[in-house]
C-alpha cells in the first residue's frame, strides 16, 4: 500500500510539474514570437516609407534588422522593385508570383510560407505596395529558442523526478509509521485477548460438561470471572489510549494547581506503597499552576506511581519531587532498581511493551505509559525517562502558568 501511494504521489507531483512547465514554455515562446514578429512589422514598415522619405524619427536611412523589399505596381503594368541588395529583384516573373499570393492569402499582413517570407501591405491610398522581409532569423531564433526550453525541460523534469522521489519517501514516511503501528497495535491487541479468551472457553466448556463437584463449578465461575474482569479492563486502557492518540480531552481545559493534584494523587498510594514493602518519598512545590484537565493528569500521575510500585526493586524507596523549571512544572518519580538501556528508555511508551515480560501475568498490559505519554501531549508537555546511578527517572514537563 505504502509503495503504490509513493507512485501516485510521484505522478501527481510530476503531471503537476509538467504542466507548469509546458505553460512557462508555451508563454516564453509565445512572447518571443509576438516581440519578435512585431519588430519585423516595424521594420518592414521603415523598409517601406525609405525610398520615399527620411524615414522614422531616431532611424537613420538604411538602419534595419531584416533583409526587405518592397513591390509596386507601375502605370504600364510593370513590377517595380526597392530593396537593400539583400535580393536579386531582377527576376520579374519570381516577383509576380509573390504578389499574386499575397494578394490571394489577404489580410494586411501575412507570412509566405514556401518562399519563408513575411509580408506586410504599405503604400499610399491607390499605390498599394508589398513589403516582404526574410523569415530565416527569426526561424533561427525560434528554432534554438525551442531548443533550448527542451532541453532546460528535460533537465528540470529530471531534476523533478528525482526530487519528487526523495520527496515521496519522506512524505510516505509517517503513514508507514503509522500502517506499522496499526498493524502491531492489532496483533499485539489480538495476542492479549486470545490467552484470556481461551481461559474463558475452556472454563465454560468444562462448566457445560457439568461437574458434579460444587467447589470446582465455583472454581470455573470465579476464573471466568476473573478474566472477563481483566479483559474488561484491557478494553478500556485500548479505548484511552484511542482517545489520547485522537487528541480528544475527557474534561474541560481550566487553570489548577498543579501541586495540590500531585499530593492528592500520592494519597492513595501510600497504603499500596507500604503493603509493597515500599517506602514513598516525596517533594512537593507549592503554588505550581498548570492549564489542564484534572481527570486526565491526575491519570498521568497515577500511572507513574502505579508503575512505580509494579518495578521498584524490594524495599526501595521512591521519590516523588514537583519542582519549578525555567516556564514550566517538572513532576519526577525516581524508580530505584535496575537502569535501563536507552533502547529500552524508547520503549516504554510503545503499546503493549513491559521492560518486565512477568509483569504480563499482574494485570499489566504495557499501555500504562502510551496512554501518559498522550495525556501529556494533549497538554503541550513532554514526557520521557533518564537512567539513575541507582535506578530509573520518569519525568513529566508542563508548561507552569
Amino acid at each position: 500500500m505504502i509503495a503504490r501511494l509513493r507512485v501516485k504521489f510521484v505522478l501527481l507531483n510530476m503531471a503537476f510539474v509538467t504542466l507548469l512547465l509546458a505553460a512557462v514554455f508555451i508563454v516564453v515562446l509565445r512572447t518571443t514570437q509576438t516581440v519578435l514578429e512585431a519588430d519585423a512589422l516595424r521594420d518592414m514598415r521603415q523598409a517601406a516609407l525609405e525610398p520615399a522619405g527620411p524615414g522614422l524619427p531616431g532611424r537613420r536611412p538604411g538602419e534595419r534588422r531584416l533583409p526587405c523589399f518592397t513591390l509596386r505596381m507601375g502605370a504600364r503594368g510593370e513590377v517595380i522593385a526597392a530593396g537593400d541588395g539583400w535580393y536579386d529583384l531582377t527576376d520579374e516573373v519570381w516577383l509576380r508570383e509573390l504578389l499574386a499570393a499575397a494578394a490571394q492569402q489577404g489580410g494586411e499582413q501575412g507570412i509566405l510560407t514556401e518562399y519563408g517570407l513575411r509580408f506586410c501591405w504599405t503604400g499610399a491610398p491607390g499605390r498599394p505596395a508589398v513589403t516582404f522581409a526574410d523569415m530565416s532569423g527569426e526561424a533561427r531564433t525560434m528554432g534554438a529558442l525551442l531548443r533550448t526550453c527542451l532541453a532546460a525541460g528535460g533537465v528540470a523534469f529530471l531534476g523533478f523526478l528525482a526530487a519528487s522521489v526523495l520527496l515521496s519517501s519522506w512524505a510516505a514516511a509517517p503513514a508507514a509509521r503509522a500502517w506499522e503501528q496499526q498493524r502491531q497495535f492489532v496483533a499485539d491487541a489480538s495476542h492479549e485477548l486470545k490467552t484470556p479468551l481461551t481461559v474463558i472457553l475452556t472454563n465454560a466448556e468444562l462448566l457445560r460438561v457439568g461437574p458434579d463437584d460444587q467447589a470446582a463449578r465455583d472454581r470455573f465461575t470465579a476464573s471466568i470471572l476473573t478474566t472477563a474482569r481483566q479483559m474488561r479492563s484491557l478494553t478500556e486502557s485500548l479505548l484511552e489510549l484511542a482517545r489520547t492518540e485522537d487528541g480528544r480531552t475527557v474534561g474541560t481545559m481550566e487553570r489548577l494547581d498543579f501541586s495540590h493534584l500531585v499530593r492528592e494523587a500520592l494519597l492513595p498510594f501510600e497504603p499500596v506503597f507500604f503493603e509493597a514493602g515500599l517506602t514513598l518519598d516525596s517533594k512537593i512545590e507549592e503554588g505550581l499552576f498548570v492549564k489542564g484537565t484534572v481527570g486526565q493528569l491526575l491519570q498521568a500521575t497515577d500511572i507513574l506511581l502505579d508503575n512505580a510500585q509494579k518495578y521498584t526493586a524490594p524495599g526501595g524507596t521512591v521519590t516523588v519531587t514537583l519542582e519549578r523549571k525555567g516556564r514550566g512544572c517538572l513532576l519526577t518519580v525516581l524508580t530505584p532498581g535496575r537502569s535501563l538501556s536507552p533502547q529500552e528508555r524508547r520503549d516504554v511508551f510503545r503499546r503493549f511493551y513491559r521492560a518486565d515480560p512477568v509483569r504480563s501475568r499482574e494485570g499489566s498490559y504495557g499501555l500504562g505509559l502510551s496512554i501518559a505519554q498522550g495525556i501529556v501531549s494533549q497538554h503541550g508537555g513532554r514526557i520521557w525517562a533518564e537512567s539513575e546511578a541507582d535506578g530509573n527517572a520518569f519525568r513529566i514537563r508542563l508548561p507552569a502558568l
